[in-house]
C-alpha cells in the first residue's frame, strides 16, 4: 500500500510539472487577432444602428400620424400648432368630442432623443410631421442628417 501511495505521489508531480500554460506571446497574438476581427466586423454593425434610428423614426412618425388621425376623426380638425402633439395626451381644453388619450405613453422622440416637429396647417397637407435628423437641423445632406418626414 505504500508503494502505490508513493507511485501516486510521483506521478501527480510528474503531472504538474508537465503541465504548461499560455504564454504571453501566445496570449498576444489573440488579443491582436480579435482586434483584426472586431475592426472588420464594428464599422458594419454600426451602419446597421445608423439604418435603425431611421426606421424607428420613420415608424414613430407613422404612429403619431395613426395618433393624429383618430383625433381629427373625434374631433373634426387636427390639433394646431400651438396646441402640439401633447393634445395627443391632454385635452387641450376646449374640445368638446376629445375622447383621448390617443397615445397609450407620453409623446416619444424621434432616435436622436430630439422632440417631433408639428406645424398644422402644414404647407405639405394637413399638418407637417418631422424629425430633422442626428444633426438637429433643417436640410442635411448625410444620410443620418436628412429630414425625415411624414408626407413621403
Amino acid at each position: 500500500m505504500a508503494y502505490l501511495k508513493k507511485k501516486k505521489g510521483i506521478n501527480l508531480i510528474k503531472n504538474r510539472q508537465n503541465q504548461k500554460g499560455f504564454t504571453l506571446i501566445e496570449i498576444m497574438v489573440v488579443i491582436i487577432i480579435v482586434g483584426l476581427l472586431s475592426a472588420l466586423v464594428a464599422p458594419k454593425f454600426f451602419g446597421k444602428v445608423d439604418q435603425a434610428k431611421i426606421k424607428t423614426t420613420k415608424t414613430q412618425i407613422e404612429l403619431l400620424g395613426s395618433a393624429l388621425d383618430s383625433f381629427r376623426l373625434d374631433n373634426g380638425r387636427y390639433p394646431t400648432t400651438e396646441e402640439g402633439l401633447n393634445a395627443l395626451r391632454e385635452n387641450p381644453g376646449s374640445l368638446k368630442n376629445w375622447d383621448g388619450p390617443y397615445l397609450p405613453k407620453p409623446v416619444p422622440k424621434d432616435a436622436w432623443e430630439n422632440e417631433f416637429n408639428y406645424i398644422s396647417p402644414g404647407e405639405n397637407g394637413q399638418y407637417d410631421l418631422f424629425s430633422y435628423g442626428a444633426d438637429n437641423a433643417q436640410g442635411g445632406e448625410d444620410k443620418m442628417d436628412k429630414d425625415i418626414v411624414s408626407w413621403e
